[in-house]
């Protein structure tokens, strides 16, 4: 690697703290500590500025402070900033810099929901049929949850960690949902529940973490209150995995999942209960210090390799 700065970006009001754990691995594999940049500066509106140096690397200028780098880790940046974030990963791919996350039309395809299911449609993904909808009446409403049904998950076109999720069965949490959702002013889907629930009731599904085409972590999620999202943020239990623990075809569909979306890295969780379907993807997983082997430090090597 050349004697520049790796820089590693993300926004640094999120609490998800990610971050510290790529720091950690920047340092593991390069003796260096890694420039920490807010990403924030180089959302729309913003200060900061990427353009190139003049030894063909890359500088970015903001708050101040300006790195020559040529490599640029970007994560931990949320759903709701990424289109304001997608002129720097433009910026960033037409300096050349070394970088999984200079790809803004493949955030964008994983980040906005109805994107997400146009995509695994036209490549053949298994995943739950659903319905996008913006402010629609009652009627329209009413008409997409019977087509589904009558069991559902509702969730924002963009949003992430299970917030403003919720599990519908009957037309008066329709309805409570579409004002939930209207008063955000948020444009909403439904998909088909996939019965991912174990014998004694209890919610189950997996966080398959996918790295250039490959599973480096498996996770199994169970939560107590079939209602609630499956995830660790809504009180889900998790339980890591080996490989060869995770049911037939999961893999194939996690694999299939990033490469519809144009990922190089992401989190696709999935339920073997309805054949291996994909019901959500993460474009940035949470690390935690447990991960830091398994995904972190093979993410940032990633970035380091010509």
């Amino acid at each position: 690697m050349r004697r520049r700065d790796l820089v590693l970006l993300t926004d640094h009001s999120s609490t998800e703290g990610s971050r510290q754990v790529l720091a950690a691995a920047a340092r593991m594999l390069t003796g260096r500590e890694p420039v920490q940049l807010d990403a924030r500066h180089f959302m729309t509106g913003g200060s900061g500025l990427v353009e190139p140096d003049d030894a063909g690397g890359i500088r970015l200028m903001a708050d101040d402070r300006a790195v020559s780098a040529d490599t640029v880790i970007v994560y931990e940046v949320p759903p709701h900033r990424r289109r304001a974030f997608a002129d720097c990963q433009r910026r960033l791919r037409g300096c050349a810099a070394r970088s999984l996350g200079s790809d803004a039309e493949a955030w964008r395809a994983a980040t906005e929901k109805d994107a997400t299911l146009a995509r695994f449609v036209r490549d053949g993904v298994p995943h739950m049929p659903g319905t996008v909808f913006s402010r629609p009446s009652p009627e329209a409403a009413a008409e997409a949850f019977a087509e589904l049904g009558g069991d559902v998950w509702a969730r924002p076109r963009i949003g992430t960690g299970g917030d403003d999720v919720f599990h519908v069965t009957t037309r008066t949490r329709l309805a409570a949902a579409a004002r939930h959702y209207a008063r955000a002013g948020a444009d909403w889907l439904i998909t088909r529940d996939a019965r991912n629930v174990l014998p004694d009731g209890r919610r189950h599904q997996y966080r398959v973490v996918v790295l250039h085409g490959s599973v480096v972590r498996v996770v199994e999620h169970v939560q107590a209150d079939p209602d609630r999202p499956c995830g660790e943020r809504r009180g889900a239990v998790s339980r890591p995995l080996d490989y060869g623990e995770l049911p037939e075809g999961l893999a194939r569909s996690a694999v299939a999942a990033a490469a519809s979306l144009g990922l190089d890295l992401v989190g696709v969780d999935l339920a073997a209960e309805s054949g291996g379907v994909v019901l959500g993807v993460d474009v940035h997983p949470a690390f935690g210090l447990r991960d830091l082997e398994q995904v972190a430090l093979p993410y940032v090597a990633a970035h380091l390799t010509d």
